[in-house]
């Protein structure tokens, strides 16, 4: 009896152990797929890191351009508001209407003609602005000497685009002066009205990227209602002379009809005497002459 106790003690003790093996087993193999989902998740996190850093690195040495096309030298900038200036007619305008760097008959190469009727006739918008002061402005914009160079400035800018694009008989009697920044725009709205005033006494108006957006659409608009108007007016004249055409033919089916009836009325005319000569030739056939 002892050793029947004994040998199911050992037998229990051997199954506990087995059962520990295989939950140790067990919780160790899930680990390891813990472990390896982790690294799987962390390599993910790691790429994507990665990839945010070259973005970011792309993204602050595109700024490091943009700021030293602003600060930088004119030609540089001139450039760059060609270039947007360039990029937004073309994604807004038809391509026949508009041109860049186009030489006028006057001589001077404008950046780019909106191609408009006359009137009001063709349309210059200049992508030029004069930065040089207003970025020393940015550096201290209390200071009233550099307030009131500024805008000098841009106002000698405003009478060059007044006296070089604005042409009697043969462009607009207005002009466009496009800035390529929304902060030098709001800039002159808010803290140079007068210069504002000054370039609509002059009918050079200044417009932003998102302004020029909408004016260009507001044209486009306005020259597809011209085009439907063409349209409009050569179908008008094709159909009045469709009818004149039609006139005249009901005219001339009228005289050919009378020509007809006329006809139909002397071949019944014909048809009588022919009816009254046909009996009395029968009868002067049948009439006895006699013969010596």
């Amino acid at each position: 009896m002892t050793t029947y106790i004994l040998f199911l003690l050992v037998f229990i003790i051997m199954l506990l152990f087995v059962l520990i093996f295989r939950k140790n087993s067990v919780d160790l193999s899930s680990l390891r797929e813990d472990n390896a989902r982790l690294r799987e998740r962390l390599a993910e996190r790691l790429g994507m890191l990665s990839q945010n850093a070259i973005e970011l690195k792309n993204i602050s040495s595109d700024i490091a351009n943009f700021k030293d096309i602003l600060m930088g030298n004119k030609q540089a900038r001139g450039t760059f508001g060609e270039r947007q200036l360039e990029d937004l007619v073309a994604d807004i305008m038809p391509p026949e209407t508009y041109a860049f760097q186009s030489v006028l008959s006057t001589g001077v190469r404008p950046d780019c003609i909106i191609k408009l009727p006359y009137p009001p006739g063709d349309m210059i918008i200049d992508s030029k602005f004069p930065l040089e002061t207003y970025n020393r402005l940015l550096q201290d914009k209390k200071n009233v000497g550099l307030q009131k160079q500024f805008e000098i400035d841009v106002r000698k800018h405003i009478d060059a685009i007044a006296e070089k694009y604005i042409i009697s008989g043969v462009t607009a009697e207005s002009a466009m002066m496009f800035i390529a920044s929304e902060s030098i725009f709001m800039e002159l709205h808010t803290n140079f009205p007068n210069t504002i005033e000054y370039a609509a006494h002059k009918k050079v108006f200044i417009v932003s990227p998102a302004t020029l957006w909408a004016t260009l659409n507001t044209i486009r608009a306005v020259l597809s209602d011209i085009k439907i108007k063409r349209v409009a007016g050569k179908i008008k004249k094709e159909l009045d002379m469709l009818l004149t055409d039609l006139s005249r033919l009901d005219e001339r089916a009228s005289k050919v009809d009378q020509h007809f009836a006329l006809a139909q009325k002397d071949m019944g005319e014909l048809q009588t005497s022919i009816s009254k000569i046909t009996p009395r030739a029968e009868k002067l056939r049948d009439m006895d002459f006699g013969e010596e």
